[in-house]
């Protein structure tokens, strides 16, 4: 702001401007905000400038102009507040040569604004400085150029070991103490995030959670955040209970709630040009046990396929349970979920989506919910039966399912992920090693680029050898994780004796319906129903399971031979 003399004309003010960025707080003190605060403020009060004025931006990179403080001394600036501004040296105005240019040889001499760089002794008033002033400013673009390049090459390297990248950490967690690296559960927030998964799984969407959210007074990340005295870089919301639909989204796809850490999401145009660039999912890289998990794996994955199959509003706002897994046998489609005002509850219906009123490619395939409800009920019920008398045998059966070939895939994709990375390793350690030599004179410059290219192809290599076997691994070892969803479903159903949103979702990936043969009634309709981890479950008979029971028999008394 301004001030008033004794006459009660307004006087200008002199703007100290201050900026640090997280890369250049890695030059230690020089570069610190006190350090420029205590530099800038000796500066004004020995060379006599009135009525001085701090104005602050830290964490903020030097190559944008996008700065809260910069543009609020700039407005000042526009309005006529400001007489004068003085930054410890040029790189604290900016590392965009061109735009520093501007401000500083056309903006601030058209205005009447004095500029005065301290540490280059440049003062636009007394024209002293200002012939190297360009240099100095293409100098400090190469510097962020040269900095952006050194910290992508880090956390690639980073990344390339298995080691955490980003230094964000979410909501359900916080940083230890004693290791920054490492994550802790903060339990009060991880509370919500498990309460968020659950009520996805229970068949609520984005939109229902946040408003049950703000109906029970939860409070918002922010909020909470700001609840607790953490640092933010959001301000407080004005609704501290408005949650939104995006944050819950943000939550319920967040794979490190498992228990593992998650690179390369995102990365940006380049060092000048800030805007966030998304990666494909399927190029993350993923190393997993690197925190304790909030959720299981099989509760973040049954929610991934529970969002990719969003159930859809009716006119009558009614959903069916199996909304999103019933599908046609024959053509493949989703069956559609149909309630119409003028319908009953009990008279609600499936139908395949390209069946289109007979004008489609395909045939009816119809079935009331009442009555898929009653056969899913009844199979769940076979099934959950069969598995409390007979487990042994249920995952006898399922074992041999499971193929040697499959045993031995698990245990070659191991190999190659264990090989590869300690290869990658070594080639860490032989860029250093023919990097040292290249300084020292051993190596010649010609032979070391040839083998650096030739290290760097073979890192490169491995890397995404390493990915596509972990990717194929978790494949692999998939039907594990879903067992144990099927158990955890089979027992919650065991307990309760009904169908709910939960139990359909952890027991249940598929169901097709097939065309009725009997042309004049929707009675007797062939349902298959995949269930987790399992696919088609055929209960054994009397003879089978007598059968299956010996033949377990026989082989644990071998094996304790």
């Amino acid at each position: 702001m301004t001030t008033q003399n004794t006459n009660g004309q307004k006087e200008k003010i002199t703007a100290l401007y201050c900026r640090l960025s997280q890369d250049d707080g890695r030059d230690g003190e020089s570069n610190s905000i006190s350090n420029q605060k205590e530099i800038l403020s000796e500066y004004a009060k020995r060379n006599g400038f009135l009525h001085p004025q701090f104005f602050i931006d830290d964490g903020i990179s030097g190559t944008t102009f996008e700065r809260a403080d910069f543009k609020r001394m700039q407005s000042m600036i526009e309005s006529g507040e400001v007489s004068t501004v003085i930054v410890k040296d040029l790189s604290r105005f900016g590392r965009n040569y061109l735009q520093v240019g501007e401000y500083l040889e056309i903006k601030y001499p058209t205005m009447g604004v004095r500029f005065i760089a301290i540490q280059e002794n440049v003062d636009t008033a007394k024209e002293s400085g200002t012939e190297m002033m360009p240099f100095s400013n293409i100098f400090n673009e190469w510097y962020a150029a040269q900095t952006s390049k050194k910290i992508r090459a880090v956390n690639q390297m980073k990344a390339a070991k298995g080691q955490r990248v980003s230094s964000s950490v979410p909501y359900g967690y916080m940083k230890n103490p004693d290791d920054k690296q490492k994550w802790l559960i903060d339990e009060p927030a991880a509370e919500i995030v498990r309460k968020i998964f659950n009520l996805c799984l229970a068949g609520k969407g984005p939109s229902q959670i946040a408003r049950q959210l703000e109906k029970e007074k939860v409070l918002t990340p922010t909020a909470y955040y700001h609840s607790i005295g953490k640092k933010t870089s959001n301000p407080m919301p004005a609704n501290i209970y408005g949650w939104r639909d995006s944050s819950i989204e943000h939550i319920l796809e967040n794979r490190q709630y498992t228990g593992c850490t998650v690179n390369g999401k995102s990365t940006t145009v380049s060092y000048k040009v800030h805007k966030v660039i998304e990666i494909p999912k399927e190029e993350y890289q993923v190393i997993p046990d690197t925190q304790e998990a909030i959720i299981s794996e099989n509760i973040w994955l049954r929610v991934q396929e529970l969002r990719k199959n969003k159930r859809r509003n009716t006119a009558t706002g009614r959903k069916s349970l199996f909304s999103g897994l019933v599908y046609c046998a024959d053509c493949g489609a989703k069956l559609h979920f149909c309630a119409a005002k003028s319908l009953k509850k009990n008279q609600e219906f499936f139908r395949c989506a390209n069946y289109k009123d007979g004008r489609g490619s395909c045939s009816i395939h119809y079935i009331r919910d009442v009555v898929l409800e009653m056969i899913v009920k009844d199979a769940v019920s076979e099934l959950a039966d069969f598995v409390r008398c007979y487990e042994p045998v249920f995952l006898y059966l399922q074992a041999q399912k499971h193929s040697e070939f499959e045993k031995n895939q698990v245990k070659k994709l191991k190999s190659t992920i264990e090989s590869g990375k300690k290869r990658i390793t070594d080639l860490d350690k032989l860029f250093s090693r023919i990097y040292e030599d290249n300084i020292l004179g051993k190596l010649s410059d010609d032979r070391y680029t040839r083998m650096a290219n030739e290290y760097e192809a073979e890192q490169k290599e491995l890397i995404a050898l390493v990915d596509n076997s972990e990717k194929e691994l978790e494949k692999v070892n998939q039907a594990t994780v879903d067992m144990k969803m099927l158990s955890q479903g089979l027992r919650e159903f065991t307990d309760m004796k009904e169908l709910t949103p939960t139990v359909v979702n952890k027991l249940i990936q598929r169901i097709e319906i097939h065309k009725n043969e009997k042309k004049h009634s929707h009675g007797h309709v062939k349902v298959d129903i995949y269930f987790t981890a399992v696919g088609l479950v055929d209960i054994p008979t009397e003879q089978q399971l007598l059968e299956t029971i010996q033949k377990i028999k026989e082989e644990n008394t071998a094996k304790s031979a």
